[in-house]
């Protein structure tokens, strides 16, 4: 494993495909699309010198089909898109899940609906929360609030898609993958529980008897015992892998929720609210899912009023509504690559919650 010493700028975009290419990562395919373009340009020029396997596919779904074909022989994949490319890519996904096949997808979300534009959005929250393709399945989704969390959550997430064998989403908006940082942490993998060899991989079966991976259950019955399955995985995904992070949330009487990018700007918003002496917290959801629901129950427990802050027009808040039904729940957001700024969410406060 390469070990970088020294802090290194980069963009979210190129630090996140290094930080894929040293978690192991043998396979990557995807198809050119703003603002991840940084993502497949860095892959490109380094997949091949370090032993790994670049292809620029003829489209999303030519790419999303080809990472299958990769987890299915057992090697670390990854595919990378935005907003309209990974909506190309749900079949596939969907194909993943059913499968228990283990992959990397990352999306740098952008403006829509439709072709939209190339700004900043979180928009893709329900798309990816919920599965977003076709079937009862479920996407692991990771949420990174700065370059330096985002290389860490790579990591985590392949490892998360291998011990569970299931894909696993990066969820990146375009802020977190434009944006440029010093990042230092390549050399310090977040080893999970150990990971059993895949002796479920197709890689020949000369010596062994032959494995099957396929998500096609044509007998009555078994194509039901193959969901009651899964959903035992997904039931303990649920269990272990909520993740979230907080901040003056002790005394707290108004929280602030946010992720991504909205995070950071909701940060700054608490601090200037404790300096004008009304005592408010953020809670910063890493996993989206799983939802961290009871991080979020516990932290909400004494808080007076709750205000969630996004760059949609209010994806995320109903998931904060059902862990919080008690509560008093606001919603700041804006929509087509607007930006919910500092003094905006101070001011909503003031005016709305005090």
């Amino acid at each position: 494993m390469q070990k970088i010493n020294k802090r290194k700028l980069m963009s979210g975009n190129e630090a996140i495909a290094e930080a894929g290419i040293i978690a192991g990562c043998k396979f990557y395919a995807g198809y050119p699309i703003t603002p991840q373009n940084e993502l497949i340009a860095y892959m490109a020029q380094n997949m091949k010198k370090r032993g790994g396997i670049f292809i620029q596919a003829e489209s999303e779904i030519a790419a999303v089909n080809m990472v299958l074909g990769a987890a299915a022989a057992g090697v670390r994949a990854m595919t990378s898109s935005s907003s309209p490319g990974i909506s190309l890519k749900q079949e596939g996904i969907s194909y993943l899940a059913g499968c228990e096949l283990p992959a990397l997808i990352v999306n740098v979300m952008r403006a829509g609906p439709g072709l939209g534009d190339i700004s900043s959005s979180q928009s893709d929250y329900f798309q990816a929360t919920r599965g977003g393709g076709h079937g009862d399945y479920f996407t692991p989704v990771l949420a990174p609030w700065s370059v330096e969390e985002a290389v860490n959550l790579v990591m985590l997430g392949f490892d998360i898609a291998d011990y569970y064998r299931n894909p696993v989403m990066i969820l990146a908006d375009a802020i977190i993958g434009q944006m440029m940082e010093p990042v230092g942490s390549f050399n310090k993998r977040q080893f999970r529980k150990k990971i059993e060899p895949k002796d479920w991989a197709l890689t020949g079966a000369k010596g062994r008897p032959p494995n099957s991976i396929k998500s096609l259950f044509l007998q009555e019955g078994v194509l039901e015992q193959h969901n009651k399955k899964l959903k035992k995985k997904w039931d303990k995904i649920r269990k272990n892998e909520q993740r979230f992070f907080i901040f003056d949330t002790e005394d707290a009487d108004y929280l602030v929720v946010a992720y991504g990018s909205q995070a950071r700007i909701s940060l700054e918003a608490v601090n200037i609210l404790r300096k004008q002496g009304i005592k408010a917290g953020l809670f910063r959801p890493i996993s989206l899912w799983p939802f961290p629901i009871k991080g979020l129950k516990k932290i909400a427990e004494n808080v007076k009023k709750v205000l969630v802050v996004e760059q949609s027009l209010g994806q995320m808040v109903e998931d904060v509504r059902l862990c919080l039904p008690e509560k008093q729940i606001y919603f700041l957001g804006r929509a087509g690559g607007g930006v919910p700024s500092s003094g905006e969410i101070v001011k909503y406060i003031n005016r709305k919650l005090l």
